[in-house]
């Protein structure tokens, strides 16, 4: 039965090395380790975590950090291959330089794809939102499985943002993108408002999964002693309601700053806005304009610094409308949980951000869209501060018992050890 250059001993070596083999996992996303985005930092944990199971790729962009400078087009870290790719890099701020860079970048990863070794399961993300069509191409060509695994959702997030109007171009790509989301063997998103939109496009219950970000409850931790942050930038003695993350256009923060506006005469109260974002500009703008000076702007802070710039704030904001919630789950809410504070949240009723809020006990709900019932709440929450220590307590308990690292990368190994073995577990949360 065989022949004399193949024997069964021989056979049975290869037979063993495919059994043992682990699945390579291609994975395509422009910002990866060392960039600061949290798509980009959340899916470098990912990885790394799952890379004792799988032999696991990356094809990414230009790192953000140090001016993309000093990088690799191949490098290995903590058992992650990272393939990257020269793209343009206009500013963020202008729309149409924005869409150049996307499609700069998916020229180029679609020209490196076809250099990198072929992989079991090829993993998508929606940075930029191009890359279901680069995941399509790969599925056809290497006849690979396929797995979106989305942080929010296009195009119906840049509508709800306004960025776009929901006219017959917006249409056609969305029917494309839906399309090919009805091809994966399985989706994967962040909360049962993404799973509802995609069951509403026709995504079947068997193909899609929920499975939550996360922060590093080991790294950040409540401090609850003396705050070198809150010493460094005078806040000491204040009441600090605190956002911190993108500045971006999902946030939509003015309606809080309009907020501060009201309370501008209670001096122990201070506003804090940590991060970078088109948006960031703008917001000082506005804080100009009403001639405040109980909204302070800070620049990111380093990892190695988060529990304590987490830990300064009494409160954290925690902004969502309607339309949003369906297309995108903050993720900075996990290291806010991790951290052990509260957050306030103008999400609407029926939401997951509410019910988190109200079920967790971990938060304070208002109406969106109103800067007076945000003022009234601050007020209140600085008034009870009992009652915001016990919501601290059960934000860190409820990080620890649901939003781990060790949550996420053990329930996306199963999904993909089941995506290989051409199975689905039927639609539950993972």
């Amino acid at each position: 039965m065989f022949s004399r250059n193949f024997s069964r001993a021989r056979f049975q070596r290869f037979m063993s090395q495919a059994i043992l083999k682990n699945p390579r996992i291609l994975f395509l996303n422009r910002s990866y380790w060392p960039d600061s985005e949290a798509t980009g930092q959340l899916l470098t944990a990912l990885c790394e975590g799952l890379a004792d199971q799988f032999e696991i790729h990356v094809l990414a962009g230009q790192p953000n950090a140090d001016g993309g400078q000093n990088w690799q087009d191949v490098h290995r870290r903590n058992g992650v291959t990272i393939h990257r790719v020269a793209h343009t890099t206009f500013s963020k701020n202008r729309l149409a330089l924005k869409f150049v860079n996307f499609l700069s970048f998916i020229h180029a990863a679609r020209k490196r794809a076809q250099d990198i070794p072929a992989a079991d399961i090829v993993v998508f993300e929606t940075d930029p939102f191009l890359l279901p069509f680069l995941a399509q191409r790969l599925q056809r060509k290497t006849n690979c499985r396929m797995v979106g695994y989305l942080q929010d959702i296009y195009p119906d997030v840049a509508v709800a943002l306004q960025k776009v109007r929901n006219n017959w171009a917006v249409r056609r790509l969305r029917t494309a993108l839906f399309g090919i989301y009805r091809t994966c063997d399985r989706m994967i998103v962040l909360s049962r408002d993404m799973q509802q939109l995609l069951h509403d496009g026709g995504i079947t219950a068997e193909q899609t999964a929920i499975i939550p970000n996360w922060a590093d409850t080991s790294a950040i931790q409540p401090v609850d002693s003396e705050n070198e942050f809150r010493r460094r930038y005078r806040l000491d003695g204040k009441f600090v309601v605190m956002y911190s993350g993108n500045l971006g256009l999902t946030q939509r923060l003015e309606e809080f700053v309009e907020a501060a506006g009201l309370l501008r005469d209670e001096q122990q109260i201070q506003f804090v806005l940590i991060g970078r974002g088109a948006r960031k500009q703008e917001l000082q703008r506005q804080v100009a304009a009403l001639g405040l000076d109980n909204v302070l702007f800070l620049d990111y802070q380093p990892l190695h610094e988060l529990s304590q710039s987490l830990c300064a704030a009494d409160l954290h904001l925690v902004p969502l409308n309607r339309d949003l919630a369906r297309c995108l789950m903050p993720s900075k809410v996990y290291g806010i949980l991790a951290a052990g504070r509260p957050f306030l949240t103008n999400a609407p009723p029926g939401t997951e951000m509410y019910d988190l809020a109200r079920s967790g006990r971990v938060g304070l709900t208002v109406p969106p869209g109103s800067p007076q019932e945000i003022a009234l709440a601050v007020r209140k929450a600085r008034e009870d501060r009992e009652g915001l220590r016990q919501m601290g307590v059960n934000a860190r308990g409820l990080a620890e018992e649901r939003f781990t690292r060790d949550h996420a990368v053990s329930a996306f190994g199963r999904l993909l050890h089941e995506v290989v073995a051409g199975r689905h577990s039927g639609g539950a949360s993972a």
